[in-house]
This record gives C-alpha cells, sequence and structure tokens, in this order.
C-alpha cells in the first residue's frame, strides 16, 4: 500500500506541514529551558535528611559534596597501591557512579518564556500532531474503502 497521508489529493503537503510544525514547536520548547544547579543532589540531599529528619543542618550544613568522593578516593589509593585488587575496582566503580548520580541530579530545569510564545508553541505542537494524525486517519480509510472495492463477491 503507498503512502498517502490525507487521503485526498494534496494530503502529502497536508501531512509536511503538520510534521514542520510539530517540529518547530518542539524546538522552540526546548529552546526555551535553561539548566540552573541546586543546591543538593539525591545522595547530599538524602544525607542531610537523614540526620534530624528535616533537612536543616545535620552532615550537609554547606553544599560541599565532597562526602560523596570518598568512596572514589578510597578506590583510587587502593588501585595505585595493588591495581589487581578487585575490591579496589568495585569502590572506583561506585564512586563514579555516585559522583555522576550527584551531578545529574542538581540541574534544575527553569522555563523562561513569555505567555504569548508558550500558547504559539503549544499550538504549533498540537496542531501539527492534528495534522499529522488527521492525513493517517484518512488514508487509512482511503486503504480500507478501496480493499472492499477490490473484492469479489462471493469468496
Amino acid at each position: 500500500m503507498e503512502l498517502n497521508p490525507g487521503g485526498r489529493p494534496g494530503g502529502e503537503v497536508k501531512f509536511l506541514i503538520g510534521a514542520a510544525l510539530a517540529v518547530v514547536g518542539v524546538w522552540l520548547f526546548f529552546d526555551s529551558i535553561k539548566f540552573t544547579t541546586g543546591h543538593m543532589g539525591w545522595i547530599s540531599g538524602a544525607m542531610a535528611r537523614g540526620r534530624d529528619g528535616g533537612g536543616q543542618g545535620g552532615l550537609m550544613e554547606t553544599t560541599s559534596m565532597g562526602i560523596v568522593l570518598v568512596p572514589l578516593f578510597i578506590g583510587i589509593i587502593a588501585l595505585f597501591f595493588d591495581v589487581r585488587k578487585m575490591w579496589g575496582w568495585v569502590l572506583v566503580g561506585l564512586g563514579l557512579v555516585i559522583l555522576g548520580i550527584e551531578v545529574v541530579s542538581r540541574f534544575r530545569p527553569v522555563m523562561a518564556i513569555k505567555g504569548t510564545h508558550l500558547i504559539l508553541l503549544i499550538v504549533l505542537i498540537a496542531g501539527g500532531v492534528g495534522l499529522m494524525l488527521r492525513g493517517y486517519v484518512e488514508d487509512r480509510r482511503r486503504g480500507n474503502d478501496e480493499a472492499r472495492k477490490t473484492q469479489i463477491p462471493g469468496e
């Protein structure tokens, strides 16, 4: 079956316009998001909450994340002492995973956009997806109608 979005002459154009609208809307959405860092990550925040339950004071009164580097530090020392120590490799791996989680969990997305621009990008995305879906649904209906016409009665 040949792809004929829209099911009518010019349906391809309708589909392509919808795809272009959706792509522009998604581009504008991601272009308006900025990333900043938060005060604490998952691990340092959990340690601060763990001491007194309220997240005030505790182990992490500052925003320092040096404590999450301890496994990596000990693992590197162990590997410089004897590279064949399996527990040293495990500590290095664990330290790198903890460091990665801590860094990524500090990212905070901030959407800085005017209200009119937000409405515009919502209309672009929703309208584009609607036009693309309309093209597929009409094409499917047309294909089903053509299939019924070509069936031989009595089979």
